[in-house]
C-alpha cells in the first residue's frame, strides 16, 4: 500500500542557469512536472509514493523514468509511448528568481494518457491520490486525470489537488478557471497560491477565499502558500498563518511542490490520511516543516535536485 500516488505530467524543466561569455542563455535539463515533483519529494522525506503518467520513448523519457527510480518512486504506472515526444518545459528564471514558462507540449506524451491506461489497481492501493491542473489542460489526460481521481475516491483514497496555473497551457482565462474549478468537489485536501486563491474563489482576500472554497465544495483543508510569508490554513472552524523561513533565492521552481509533498509526507509519517483525524496544532506542526523544505528547494536551482531530505530539515534553526 502506498502512502501517495500521484497522476498527471511528468517532463522535462529546460531551466536557466546563468549566461555564457558570448551573452547566450544557458539551459540545464532537470527532472520535473508538479505531480512528479511532489511524489520525489515526498519520498525523499519518507512517505512510500508512486507516480501514474506517460513518457516519449526517447531518452527524456528513460531519463525521467530513472529519476523517479532513483528516489525510490514507483513508475508501475508509468507508460511509454512510442510515437510521442516527452515534453519540454522552458523555464526562465529572473534576478528574483522567479519563474516564466514556456511549453512545447503540442501531442506529447503526457497529454496522451487515456483513463483505460490507469488500472484500478494502481488506484486502489494507495492513502492519498494527488493530481494537479496541468493534466486538465488537454485529452485525453484531462478525462483520465478525473477518472482516476473518481475511482480513487471510490476505493477509499484521501483526494488532494493543486490547481497550479500556467497560462500558457490553456486558449483563455475563463476556460482554465472552469477546468480547474471542475474537480474541487471531490477534494479533500486543496493546496494553491494566493496568486491562484482568486481564480477559483473570485475572492482575492486570503481568509475570504479559502472559507468559500471550504464551505461551497465542501474541502476538509485548505492551505495557502504566502511566498516567503508562509502558509495560511483553513481546517473545520480554525484558520491562521504559519510564518515562512528567509533564505536567498536562487530559483522558485519546485517550491510549492516540495512543500505539498512535504505535508502530505508528514500525514503519511503519521499515519493519519484523512485530514479530519489531524489537530490544529498538528497542521501548525506540518505547515512548519513544509515550510523549511519548500524555503530550502527555492534556495537551490532546478525543483527534484533541490528538494531537501529530512536531515537537511532537522538542521535549519
Amino acid at each position: 500500500m502506498f502512502d501517495i500516488t500521484t497522476v498527471g505530467e511528468i517532463l522535462i524543466d529546460l531551466t536557466q542557469t546563468g549566461i555564457s561569455d558570448k551573452g547566450i542563455p544557458i539551459y540545464t535539463a532537470n527532472p520535473g512536472g508538479a505531480p512528479a515533483n511532489v511524489a520525489v519529494a515526498a519520498s525523499k522525506l519518507g512517505a512510500k509514493t508512486a507516480f501514474i503518467g506517460k513518457v516519449g520513448n526517447d531518452s527524456f523519457g528513460k531519463f525521467l523514468c530513472d529519476t523517479l527510480k532513483k528516489y525510490n518512486v514507483s513508475t508501475d504506472g508509468v507508460i511509454t509511448d512510442k510515437s510521442a515526444n516527452t515534453t519540454l518545459a522552458v523555464v526562465s528564471v529572473n534576478e528574483n528568481g522567479e519563474r516564466s514558462f514556456a511549453f512545447y507540449r503540442k501531442n506529447s506524451a503526457d497529454t496522451l494518457l487515456s483513463e483505460y491506461e490507469i488500472i484500478d489497481l494502481h488506484l486502489s492501493n494507495t492513502h492519498i491520490l494527488h493530481f494537479g491542473s496541468v493534466s486538465l489542460t488537454a485529452e485525453p489526460s484531462r478525462t483520465a486525470t478525473i477518472s482516476a481521481v473518481k475511482r480513487a475516491k471510490s476505493f477509499g483514497a484521501v483526494i488532494s489537488y493543486d490547481p497550479n496555473y500556467r497560462e500558457s497551457l490553456w486558449s483563455s482565462l475563463d476556460e482554465a478557471v472552469e477546468q480547474m474549478k471542475k474537480p474541487l468537489d471531490l477534494v479533500d485536501i486543496l493546496k494553491v497560491s494566493d496568486e491562484e486563491l482568486p481564480l477559483i474563489s473570485g475572492k482575492t482576500d486570503v481568509e475570504d477565499g479559502a472559507k468559500y472554497l471550504c464551505d461551497k465544495y465542501n474541502i476538509k483543508l485548505v492551505l495557502v502558500t504566502l511566498g516567503a510569508k508562509g502558509a495560511y490554513y483553513r481546517f473545520k472552524d480554525c484558520a491562521g498563518i504559519v510564518d515562512g523561513v528567509s533564505v536567498t533565492v536562487a530559483d522558485t521552481n519546485g517550491a510549492g511542490d516540495t512543500f505539498f509533498g512535504a505535508f502530505l509526507s508528514r500525514m503519511a509519517y503519521m499515519e493519519k490520511y484523512n485530514p479530519s483525524d489531524l489537530t490544529e496544532d498538528e497542521i501548525k506542526d506540518m505547515l512548519a516543516f513544509s515550510n523549511n523544505a519548500a524555503a530550502i528547494t527555492t534556495s537551490r536551482s532546478g525543483a527534484i535536485p533541490a528538494m531537501p531530505t529530512i536531515g537537511e530539515i532537522d538542521r535549519l534553526p
